[in-house]
């Protein structure tokens, strides 16, 4: 089962394992580095269906640190299809862009070097924006609470994102509306107290998010993927929960996206989620794909062979794995034994 094809949109899957999107905070000026080459082209040849590069913010205020990915400019663009190409050149496995905007979580430190750390301003920083000045935790900055003019033009800057990573060849996308970030921010009733448009009741605090969806399935190709990560629960009193989330599912699967990542938590440093737990996310998203019927991919502590064989196919259709590809990038190869490995690498898998 893991390994018979899915079809996601217009492409056909070979397996149902997918590299997930982890950021490497490696990037010079918004540019990828050597150590993406090195890196994603380990994990272009590791056996999965799909690789993800992390996320990419739609521009540089977007960042979560200065060593994240951008994708705005022409040298962005330029030296992002230049990795694209290399990548094609290990492994002919579709490669989707997370594209997103951090907001108040953004000017913050490399996390090995000050974890969950906001920048000083003697340190290069820059302002946040956020749906409400709400600091993300103590310690932080309050971010600035984004003007309808503000939001209008970071919808502008997700299509100009969207848009050059279809030129590129990007065979999907993923809209990063999770772990804090600044869709997340808007949907969230912790993070969002506005009183305008964009804030109160639910259809208020969608209605961001559901604006920059709406223009990706407009500009994105029909036979490609195009694809989300959500929160399916805040893990907090007063915040996103499973219910809140399945009805806006409901809606992104109208607006015609083919697949949604099933992610929780993040609002807040603290939650009352346990990431050690095994497939910790597993019930929502099988109640997610219960009630919406959407095709849903689960992340979360999935890094177990024998779980993921019972799992797969029916109660979740995929899964995104990304410590296990850290740690080994060869994990498919080292657990299943599947026939079609690389040729170079091939000696090193007894049969």
């Amino acid at each position: 089962m893991i390994f018979d094809r899915i079809k996601v949109g217009g492409i056909s899957l070979n397996n149902k394992i997918v590299v997930s999107a982890m950021c490497q905070y490696s990037a010079k000026n918004g540019c990828p580095t050597e150590w993406h080459y090195s890196h994603l082209g380990n994990l272009a040849a590791s056996g999965a269906a799909m690789l993800t590069i992390e996320s990419t913010a739609v521009n540089l205020s977007g960042r979560i640190t200065h060593a994240d990915l951008c994708l705005k400019t022409k040298k962005q663009f330029l030296e992002m299809k230049k990795l694209f190409l290399f990548l094609k050149k290990i492994s002919d496995i579709p490669i989707c862009l997370q594209i997103a905007h951090a907001g108040r979580k953004g000017s913050s430190h490399i996390p090995w070097v000050k974890k969950n750390t906001a920048l000083k301003k003697n340190e290069s920083s820059w302002k946040t924006f956020s749906a409400s000045k709400i600091r993300k935790d103590k310690g932080w900055p309050v971010p600035e609470e984004l003007s309808q003019k503000q939001i209008k033009n970071i919808v502008k800057d997700f299509s100009h994102t969207i848009k050059l990573a279809k030129k590129i060849g990007f065979e999907s996308i993923e809209i990063h509306m999770a772990h804090g970030y600044l869709l997340h921010q808007f949907l969230s009733p912790i993070s969002n107290k506005r009183n305008d448009i964009f804030g109160g009741n639910f259809e208020n605090r969608i209605r961001f998010p559901k604006l920059i969806l709406e223009r990706a399935k407009k500009i994105w190709p029909k036979n490609r993927i195009l694809g989300t990560r959500i929160t399916a629960s805040d893990h907090l009193p007063g915040g996103i929960d499973i219910k809140e989330a399945i009805k806006f599912i409901k809606q992104i699967k109208k607006i015609g996206f083919n697949y949604v990542c099933v992610s929780s938590g993040g609002i807040l440093t603290k939650t009352n989620l346990n990431p050690n737990k095994k497939a910790f996310r597993l019930k929502m998203a099988e109640r997610i794909k219960k009630e919406t019927k959407i095709l849903v991919r689960a992340s979360g502590n999935f890094n177990h062979p024998e779980l993921l064989k019972k799992i797969i196919g029916k109660k979740i259709d995929f899964v995104a794995l990304g410590r296990p590809f850290l740690n080994n990038p060869r994990w498919i190869f080292n657990n299943f034994k599947i026939k079609n490995i690389p040729k170079q690498i091939s000696r090193g898998f007894k049969r």
